[in-house]
C-alpha cells in the first residue's frame, strides 16, 4: 500500500500553527514510505533544515500523535515508529528478521473480526492488528 497523506494539511485542518520546523518534518512524514523512528525523522529532516534538533522532532512528533495526525507503533523492536494518521484502515506484517514493515487489508479478515466480535457480545469500533513473520522463501 502506497499512500500518500497531507500530514501539513492535517495540521491546517486540526488548527495547528505551522512554524517553518514542524513544515519540514510534516513534510518528511507525508514523504516516508516506511514507519521511521524519531531518530530517522531527525535524520530526514536535519538534511533539509540543519537547524531542526531532535528535541524539536520529539516535541512535534508528540503535538502531531495528540492531535490525531500521527500513529505510532511498536513492532517489537524497542522503538515507537510514526506515519500519518491512514484515512483508511490496513493492517501490518513485520518481518522480524529485516525489519519490514508490509501494509496490508483483507476484507474477510476485517469481517471475521466483527464477527468475532459479535460474537463475543460486542460492536468492533477500532482495532489494531500486527503480524510478524519471516518469509517461507528464507532458508534457515
Amino acid at each position: 500500500m502506497n499512500r500518500k497523506i497531507d500530514v501539513e494539511a492535517l495540521c491546517a485542518q486540526k488548527g495547528l500553527r505551522i512554524t517553518e520546523q514542524r513544515r519540514v518534518i510534516a513534510r518528511v512524514l507525508s514523504e516516508a514510505e516506511d514507519h521511521p523512528d524519531v531518530e530517522a525523522l531527525h535524520a530526514r529532516s536535519a538534511a533539509i533544515d540543519p537547524g531542526i534538533s531532535i528535541a524539536t522532532v520529539y516535541r512535534t512528533v508528540r503535538l502531531f500523535e495528540e492531535a490525531g495526525i500521527l500513529e505510532r507503533h511498536d513492532f517489537g523492536d524497542g522503538r515507537a515508529r510514526y506515519e500519518a494518521a491512514p484515512d483508511a484502515h490496513h493492517d501490518h506484517l513485520i518481518d522480524v528478521e529485516s525489519g519490514q514493515v508490509i501494509e496490508f487489508v483483507d476484507p474477510e479478515l476485517e469481517a471475521l473480526q466483527r464477527q468475532i466480535a459479535e460474537k463475543l457480545g460486542f460492536r468492533l469500533v477500532d482495532h489494531r492488528m500486527e503480524l510478524y513473520g519471516v518469509p517461507l522463501s528464507r532458508k534457515h
